[in-house]
């Protein structure tokens, strides 16, 4: 296959082991279009876990299938009272000067490695592919060379996105790459986007076959359950859903279990702790399956760009109960029918009631979940999309 061009793809964080929809995109669309004749590299970190971003992997250069990985070793920084006092302050969207917001951006990590690597060599490529919208890795690196830069947000409304320093990011690059119309929508009313930001959205993996009857006995899961994949953290919706789900086992009776995987644990209080089963990381052959064996998918994030996992569920033909704050969220169950929103955490437990008495209602519901993401969000879509913005750089 004839070379298309060199593309290199720089997100936080790289591997099949970690957990993160912008860092699943980042790898897919890296193997989707290097199976497509692009000559595609990952500049990445040595770091695993956005908790700690210690460096996990070793640095140096590697091969990933097809996909050249560059790692760079991470730098740490500050932590304490200040750090806390930086995040409080971004957190409660209070102004601060330019040089408060770069102290609070550095105050995490700093990769000079992979920034020098990118004044050394990016005039080699086609265009640099950051993601997502706030980690140093791309606000200091989309500098290096703004008129090849294209940037995936996966952008939120949250007190970040409003940042002086997150202006550029967005604005003054030669892309942006929205995941739905809701996140393209939200960036206007941020602030100026580059004159080119299409709506390429994103790739689903459609899994081949399902075995969610397998996926309960190795798991040893012998009650009807709904399901949640992520990262357990409260901005995430995760603390809601435990206080939701307590609510409808302890006051309203229902016979479910509460199972999920990904990162991040938070553990449920006594009375539901038998309740709440946690299966950790997952491989990707498996979670196809988890997604088909559950009831329902929960979906309680507010901060949402695409939610991948609501897609993966609908795959599978399960239905979704999600947050009806997130705009993109609420946005896709409006269109594929498939899902249906709440608007508190009382809505939420007499759903998870719904789902254990009267699944056939929302199974009906789910079945057209399929259909949509067929149709929407497969990678052949996706990458069709991708590859057109990538042909449109100079």
């Amino acid at each position: 296959m004839a070379d298309r061009g060199r593309v290199a793809l720089i997100p936080p964080r790289y591997g099949d082991d970690v957990v993160g929809g912008a860092e699943v995109v980042i790898r897919q669309a890296a193997h989707g279009l290097a199976a497509r004749g692009w000559d595609v590299e990952v500049l990445t970190t040595c770091a695993r876990s956005h908790y700690t971003w210690k460096n996990e992997y070793t640095p140096g250069t590697f091969t990933d299938g097809e996909v050249t990985v560059r790692r760079f070793p991470v730098l740490l920084g500050r932590s304490g009272a200040r750090r806390q006092f930086l995040d409080r302050q971004v957190q409660l969207g209070l102004p601060l000067t330019a040089d408060l917001q770069w102290e609070w951006l550095n105050s995490h990590f700093r990769v000079p490695e992979l920034y020098h690597h990118l004044l050394a060599h990016a005039d080699g490529f086609r265009a640099l592919v950051f993601s997502p919208y706030l980690f140093w890795t791309t606000v200091v690196g989309a500098t290096v060379a703004p008129e090849r830069t294209v940037v995936i947000p996966c952008l939120h409304d949250e007190p970040m996105a409003y940042l002086d320093l997150v202006r550029p990011v967005l604005g003054q690059v030669a892309q942006v790459w929205f995941m739905s119309d809701p996140e393209h929508d939200l960036a206007h009313r941020v602030g100026p986007v580059a004159a080119r930001h299409p709506v390429t959205a994103e790739g689903v993996v459609v899994p081949e076959s399902y075995d969610p009857q397998g996926f309960r006995d190795r798991h040893g899961l012998h009650r009807p359950f709904v399901l949640f994949a992520g990262r357990r953290e409260e901005h995430k919706g995760w603390l809601e859903l435990l206080a939701a789900f307590e609510h409808a086992v302890t006051g309203l009776g229902v016979d479910l279990d509460l199972v999920s995987f990904g990162a991040g644990w938070v553990g449920p209080r006594p009375a539901i702790a038998s309740r709440v089963v946690d299966l950790g990381f997952l491989s990707q052959d498996e979670v196809g399956h988890a997604y088909a064996a559950a009831a329902a998918y929960i979906q309680p994030s507010k901060m949402e760009s695409f939610s991948r996992t609501v897609m993966e569920a609908w795959l599978a033909g399960t239905p979704v109960v999600a947050n009806a704050g997130s705009e993109v969220v609420r946005w896709h169950c409006d269109r594929s029918g498939a899902g249906v929103c709440y608007r508190d955490t009382a809505e939420l437990a007499h759903y998870l009631a719904l789902v254990a008495d009267r699944p056939e209602l929302l199974a009906a519901v789910g079945s057209r979940g399929r259909r949509y993401v067929v149709s929407n969000y497969t990678w052949d879509l996706a990458l069709d999309r991708m590859e057109a913005a990538l042909e449109a750089m100079p």
